[in-house]
């Protein structure tokens, strides 16, 4: 049962401008006698009121939050909060700076305060699930959790990464059903991409990730696909760039699901060079900020349709929405409030 006051409060918020404010006054001050997280939620709920005087917070607001490192990019606080105003439910969502070292007492506090639920993103994703008390089946199939329920105490693990990618190509009016494709990355989002999109009839699905603690996931992932879709999927190192070269000449779409193109790796990509792209390639990047990464850039060089992000921030967004309040989030609103406020 969602827990949300049944009582409609007249007053929305807004989360702009607090990017502006001092960090003390961001996290809470300096005093390390005092929780990191008690003092957040105190400082960031008065800059609310301090930076918008027509928004107000009450005691009956309720908190999401999101958990991730690094996180002060994230335009996912906005988009979530403008979704929470435009369907009279009264509630925030805030960021906080979040890794492994801190993930499980972070955990506990979404208990301990009383939150209706969190977001969480690199690098917690495939480490969260251990603190929790449920898994959906689809986080188990892919081992990975970006959105966490809050019922009473118990805390249950979706993930709705490969949804939020697929319903945005979908949006695009683009089809990969019984296509091949190819990712790069082997983490949670990418994960996530690979499974969803098996289950959705991708014929082939190409993976290439570097060898590094990642990659024996990559494998795993391989054999879960193999044994339980129809699709096939196959592994292979990321410096194999004949390889590369192959399976992508193969693909009608290739797609970056690795952390690279974002802070601090504005200015990297896996991709060699713009030889390895064809224009009738479509080429994506889970990345969206900057909207247009070096590897986008690159292939809008050679003449490719491309998409960012972004869309797939959008409709991951509103499936944890519906997961934590039961309510459809209003996409066509906010395709156009991301536009105006991107």
């Amino acid at each position: 049962m969602h827990r949300f006051s049944k009582k409609k409060e007249p007053w929305a918020f807004s989360s702009a401008g607090l990017e502006h404010l001092p960090y003390k006054q961001r996290v809470g001050g300096s005093n390390p006698s005092t929780p990191t997280m008690i003092l957040a939620l105190q400082s960031v709920c008065e800059a609310f009121l301090f930076v918008n005087m027509k928004s107000m917070i009450n005691g009956y607001t309720e908190l999401v939050g999101l958990m991730a490192y690094p996180i002060r990019h994230s335009h996912s606080p906005a988009m979530q909060n403008e979704a929470f105003r435009k369907a009279g439910i009264n509630c925030i969502q805030l960021a906080f700076e979040v890794d492994n070292t801190n993930l499980k007492e972070a955990v506990q506090s979404i208990r301990a305060l009383g939150m209706r639920g969190c977001n969480v993103s690199m690098p917690n994703k495939t480490i969260v699930g251990q603190y929790l008390e449920k898994l959906s089946p689809t986080a188990q199939l892919i081992g990975s959790v970006n959105t966490i329920v809050n019922d009473n105490g118990e805390l249950t693990g979706y993930c709705t990464d490969g949804i939020g990618y697929m319903n945005s190509l979908k949006d695009e009016g683009i089809d990969i059903k019984g296509k091949k494709i190819t990712v790069v990355g082997a983490g949670g989002a990418a994960t996530a991409i690979q499974i969803q999109a098996a289950l959705d009839g991708v014929a082939a699905i190409s993976i290439f990730n570097v060898k590094d603690k990642f990659f024996a996931a990559g494998e795993e992932t391989v054999r879960k696909i193999n044994d339980n879709t129809s699709c096939k999927a196959d592994i292979y190192d990321l410096s194999d760039y004949e390889a590369l070269r192959r399976e992508i000449a193969d693909s009608c779409l290739v797609t970056n699901a690795t952390g690279l193109g974002m802070k601090p790796y504005e200015d990297v990509t896996w991709l060699p060079d713009i030889s390895y792209l064809r224009p009738e390639l479509i080429v994506t990047d889970t990345v969206y900020v900057p909207p247009i990464t070096k590897f986008l850039a690159m292939a809008q060089k050679v003449g490719c349709r491309t998409l960012n992000g972004h869309s797939m921030m959008l409709f991951q967004g509103a499936a944890a929405f519906k997961l934590w309040t039961g309510k459809d989030m209003d996409v066509e609103h906010m395709k156009q409030w991301l536009k105006d406020n991107g």
